[in-house]
């Protein structure tokens, strides 16, 4: 049954109010979004350039139809055309001149096509930490882009009872200050690309050169919560990915695929850790196969699923697709994100979704011990938000060739747990904090001492310049953890999801 609505507005509001978001309860006890499916034309004012963000006003029609389906997400694109199909924020503002100019689109052949179009780039996802960096990076080199996202990950947050340690604007009045700010326009579609039917109009309308897929439930601790949200991780990751494929397939058969995976599908081998594949001998016969594969969570195993689909689909369709599997990331500014605080960035310090680097700046910065699990001796690969954005420019620019499924380890330096607390607590004596430790009952199943060395040299080759790990960097993050400490819930730092004993916390005990 289709509901429509006819709303007359008695004066200009905010784009962001019209949104209407309904939770629903499921079967499984998870709060879901059930679509809406809106037929929004945004107008903006001819105000003169040069006004300040407070100054721009994205101006609504008198009235506007409202839809809404049963289905998950339904699509928010009309039929009309591409101007009608996609929510996109518009504003009047100074244009600046690119930096540098976008790669030019390619051809059925993969060679380039016209080199006075910039490739458009779908960002799905780009609501998220990783997400909007990269679509405001992407958008400031001169790309089109258009960021694709359930806005589901916000929902996540209530559900837990979270929160940001930043706080983050609407997608929508985010999107209003970056054209503010630089005249560019990012176009945005709400919808779930588990639905196909949204997914189809959405690449039929932006029609995208590539897709850079963030668009997934990306925290182990969620997937490990309990059995509903370990069936959505799985379902979301694995189906969502698919239909990205399809979408592809179908309609953008040259569109090159740049999929985040994560170097947690390695697992910690006793082996070098090669990127993507590995040449064995065995009973004398030599053979290149793909790394295997350790998974330690249900989200892991969505990456491993991810990897094998998108490996069938190249070969099979002959799709172009880079799989980067991504360390652990760390930091929240980038130089776009940086530019207004209604382009502030995510950071999560919590035990669910916060990541090692950015949890430990955040204790340390409230006077809180550094939880370190266990033994402290687990050892990952880390990377400074600005190399994310960073590795995915160049995986775009840098196209994988079709039927050509790429690995490349996203990652720029190694450490384990205890030698990022040392980091964290010279850093923090020297701002005049007093930084202690603890270890807690390692809530995962992994093991806590183990030899580690990844390869991480193709995207080195690419150009990438890091990032690394400084004095200065620290102090930079935890200066900025300091000057937010005020919205820190400190009942959210310890973790609460255990691997083996679900919904049983963990209790703290002294560092030896």
């Amino acid at each position: 049954m289709m509901l429509s609505l006819d709303v007359r507005l008695q004066r200009p509001l905010l784009l962001s109010r019209c949104i209407c978001i309904f939770w629903l309860e499921s079967n499984s006890k998870m709060a879901h979004l059930l679509s809406t499916s809106f037929s929004v034309k945004i107008s903006s004012s001819n105000r003169p350039r040069g006004q300040t963000l407070n100054q721009v006003r994205a101006v609504l029609p008198n009235s506007f139809t409202i839809k809404t389906s049963k289905s998950h997400f339904k699509r928010l694109v009309s039929k009309g055309d591409r101007a009608r199909k996609s929510c996109v924020v518009l504003a009047t503002a100074v244009p600046v001149s690119k930096e540098v100019s976008a790669n030019p689109r390619y051809g059925s052949d993969g060679s380039p096509s016209d080199s006075s179009k910039p490739q458009r780039v779908m960002v799905i996802g780009g609501d998220g930490y990783c997400g909007w960096a990269t679509a405001l990076h992407l958008s400031n080199k001169g790309y089109e882009v258009a960021i694709v996202d359930s806005l589901v990950r916000r929902l996540m947050d209530h559900q837990l009872g979270l929160d940001s340690l930043t706080p983050i604007s609407s997608i929508h009045n985010r999107l209003r200050c970056w054209k503010a700010i630089t005249g560019k326009t990012i176009e945005l579609y709400i919808g779930d690309v588990c639905d196909f039917e949204f997914l189809s109009d959405t690449f039929n309308s932006f029609e995208p050169d590539a897709v850079v897929h963030f668009g997934e439930q990306r925290s182990a601790p969620y997937s490990m919560i309990d059995r509903s949200r370990a069936v959505f991780t799985q379902k979301n990751n694995v189906i969502g990915t698919l239909n990205v494929l399809f979408a592809i397939k179908e309609f953008r058969e040259q569109c090159h695929l740049v999929k985040l995976g994560t170097m947690g599908e390695y697992g910690t081998p006793n082996i070098d850790i090669e990127e993507g594949y590995i040449t064995i001998t065995h009973n004398g016969r030599t053979d290149t196969l793909p790394y295997p594969k350790q998974a330690s969570s249900f989200y892991h195993l969505s990456k491993v699923h991810d990897s094998n689909n998108i490996a069938f689909t190249c070969k099979a369709w002959g799709i172009r697709a880079t799989d980067l599997n991504q360390g652990v990331v760390y930091g929240v500014k980038t130089d776009e994100t940086s530019m207004h605080e209604q382009l502030c960035n995510r950071l999560d310090y919590d035990g669910v979704f916060g990541t090692a680097l950015n949890r430990f700046c955040v204790q340390a910065a409230v006077g809180h011990p550094l939880t370190v699990y266990g033994k402290g001796g687990q050892t990952r690969g880390y990377l400074d938000i600005r190399d994310t954005v960073q590795c995915v420019e160049l995986a775009i620019a840098n196209p994988a060739n079709p039927g050509e499924f790429r690995v490349f380890n996203q990652f720029t330096e190694q450490f384990s747990v205890n030698e990022l607390a040392a980091l964290v607590t010279k850093a923090g004596k020297k701002l005049g904090l007093d930084v202690q430790t603890i270890s807690v009952p390692n809530p995962r199943v992994e093991a806590e001492e183990h030899y580690y060395n990844a390869k991480h040299t193709k995207l080195i080759e690419l150009g990438l310049k890091p990032h690394l790990l400084s004095d200065s960097l620290l102090d930079s993050l935890l200066n900025f953890a300091i000057e937010f400490k005020d919205r820190v819930d400190t009942k959210q730092i310890m973790p609460s999801v255990s691997w083996k004993k679900i919904g049983v916390k963990p209790q703290t005990m002294s560092a030896n």
